[in-house]
C-alpha cells in the first residue's frame, strides 16, 4: 500500500493582508490535495520587547506581516467549505485565545518552543499540538513534550526543522528523523525551508516521513516569499506532488530497458556495419 504524502501548506504572511488572497491560497492548496493550510497570528508589540523594537527599527516590518484578526472566522468557514484543515501558529497567549475555537490543529513555532506558559495553554485546548524543533536541543524538546503531556495534550506531533531561511541541504541532519522516532515514539514530520525537491523525496522515501510542512505561495509575490527563497510556489508544489505520486514510475523495474521516448532515438544510433548514423533502416 502506497504511503501518504501529507502536506501542510504554510501560508505564513503570504496573504499580503488580503482576504481574497487568503481564499486563493486556500483553494490552490486544496487543488494540490494538501490536507491543511496554516496561518500565523501575532502582533508586533507581543512578538518583540518594546526596548528591542526601539533599538531595532527593522522589526517594524513585522507590522506589515500581521494577519488581521477578523480574518480568522472567515478563513475557518472557507476551510470548512472546501473540506481542508485549518491550522494556525499563535505567537502569544492572546493570539492563542483568539484561534482556539476555530482551528483543527495548533502549531508551536521553533522560536516559541521554550515558552512554558504557551505550551501549557496550547495543551489545555485539547487540540492536536504540532511543535517545530529548529535550533532546539534534546533537553529542550523533551521538556516541551513533557509539559504538553502533563497538561493532557490530545496528540503531539514533532517536526524536525532547520531554522535557516533558506535551509542548506548540507545542514539538514536527516538522521534526526530516526533519532526523534526512536526517542519519543511520536509521529515525526519535516518543516521545510529548503525548497529542494530531491531532499523532500529522500526524506519521504528513505526516512519514511509522510508529513511535510511547506511554506506556500501562489506566485512568488507574497510578502514572505520576498524575504527569502524558502517558499514553494503553486507550480513548484504541483511539480513536487507529481514527482512523489510517480515514485514507482521513476524508479522503474529491476532490469535495463529503454523508454518509449528512446524508441525513435534508437534508429539514430551508429549502424554496426559501418559505424555511421543513422541506422541503415533509417537511411
Amino acid at each position: 500500500m502506497k504511503k501518504k504524502f501529507n502536506v501542510i501548506a504554510e501560508i505564513g504572511s503570504n496573504h499580503n493582508k488580503s482576504l481574497k488572497r487568503c481564499y486563493q491560497l486556500i483553494s490552490h492548496a486544496k487543488k494540490l490535495d494538501c490536507f491543511a493550510v496554516k496561518f500565523q497570528l501575532f502582533k508586533l508589540e507581543n512578538l518583540f520587547h518594546q526596548k528591542f523594537i526601539k533599538r531595532n527599527k527593522e522589526t517594524l516590518i513585522f507590522k506589515k506581516f500581521e494577519l488581521p484578526l477578523h480574518f480568522i472566522p472567515k478563513i475557518y468557514r472557507y476551510c470548512k467549505k472546501l473540506n481542508i484543515k485549518f491550522m494556525c501558529t499563535p505567537f502569544d497567549l492572546v493570539s492563542l485565545d483568539k484561534i482556539s475555537n476555530y482551528v483543527d490543529y495548533i502549531k508551536i513555532a521553533s522560536y516559541e518552543l521554550l515558552w512554558d506558559e504557551l505550551l501549557i495553554k496550547a495543551a489545555q485546548t485539547k487540540k492536536t499540538i504540532i511543535i517545530s524543533t529548529g535550533m532546539a536541543t534534546v533537553k529542550e524538546i523533551s521538556k516541551a513534550i513533557n509539559i504538553l503531556k502533563k497538561n493532557k495534550a490530545k496528540k503531539i506531533i514533532i517536526l524536525h526543522c532547520v531554522s535557516s531561511y533558506p535551509a542548506d541541504r548540507m545542514e539538514t541532519n536527516l538522521n534526526s528523523f530516526k533519532f526523534l522516532k526512536e526517542k519519543y515514539k511520536l509521529e515525526i514530520g519535516w518543516s521545510d525551508h529548503s525548497v529542494d525537491e530531491l531532499l523532500i523525496y529522500k526524506i519521504y522515501k528513505d526516512y519514511k516521513i509522510s508529513l511535510f510542512e511547506l511554506h506556500f505561495d501562489l506566485d512568488g509575490k507574497g510578502w514572505e516569499s520576498k524575504m527569502g527563497k524558502y517558499c514553494w510556489t503553486y507550480e513548484q508544489l504541483k511539480n513536487l506532488k507529481r514527482f512523489i505520486q510517480n515514485e514507482k514510475t521513476i524508479e522503474g523495474k529491476f532490469t535495463k530497458s529503454f523508454s518509449l521516448k528512446e524508441k525513435k532515438e534508437r534508429l539514430y544510433r551508429a549502424d554496426p556495419s559501418d559505424g555511421l548514423r543513422p541506422r541503415k533502416i533509417m537511411r
